[in-house]
């Protein structure tokens, strides 16, 4: 395991319970935290619009928008996968980079079961559907108002399985995979299973966790 992966995940830590205070200002440390329903909602709503444009707008077939839809599902669970690796677990090489890092994602591994911090605030979930239509935009055009809301539709699966996993018992089902790997990264190794809501990039890129013999 790399000393990065040591240091994030904190595996000697006696107490994982409880909430980070992160900053002084009690505004800042208030917006700082969201209930999971509000990104997730916000990203549906986000989806319904673009989609309702979509079929009113384009001159896009309803069979070609589903499967570009389809498409905007699938890329979600490679970004998702890639920034879990490698944007969240970035070696923290600089005191910028190491503040960045555990801001976005290393106060998670130290206080999983905080269930306010699961999710970005709805201002940055917020900033970052306007930066992917915009982006989408310009890369495919039209295509990009079925294309977004399966990228949404992707993110809101992944923050309401993260939240699931942290929140429930696994299911005694093929669910309960979820659940195992995303233990194992928390505290066992977070140098692996880095797919929340699919283990799909894990199995293609092998991070998934060995399994005990």
């Amino acid at each position: 395991m790399s000393a990065t992966m040591k240091k994030i995940g904190r595996l000697d830590r006696p107490d994982n319970n409880g909430s980070a205070h992160m900053f002084d200002n009690p505004l800042l440390e208030k917006i700082s935290r969201t209930h999971i329903s509000i990104p997730i909602i916000l990203f549906l709503s986000i989806s319904t619009v673009s989609f309702y444009y979509a079929i009113t707008g384009t001159s896009i077939s309803l069979t070609i928008g589903l499967a570009v839809l389809l498409i905007g599902i699938f890329a979600f669970t490679f970004v998702e996968y890639m920034m879990h690796k490698h944007f969240f677990h970035m070696e923290p090489d600089t005191p910028a980079k190491d503040k960045l890092q555990y801001s976005v994602h290393g106060v998670h591994h130290d206080y999983p079961k905080d269930k306010d911090r699961l999710a970005m605030p709805p201002f940055i979930s917020a900033f970052y559907a306007l930066v992917f239509y915009l982006v989408f935009t310009l890369i495919m055009g039209d295509y990009a108002l079925y294309f977004l809301p399966g990228f949404l539709l992707g993110y809101s699966a992944y923050l309401g399985v993260h939240y699931i996993v942290h929140a429930y018992q696994p299911p005694k089902n093929f669910l309960k995979v979820l659940w195992v790997n995303h233990a194992v990264h928390h505290y066992k190794d977070p140098d692996v299973a880095f797919g929340v809501s699919s283990p799909l990039w894990d199995y293609i890129l092998g991070t998934m966790p060995k399994k005990d013999k």
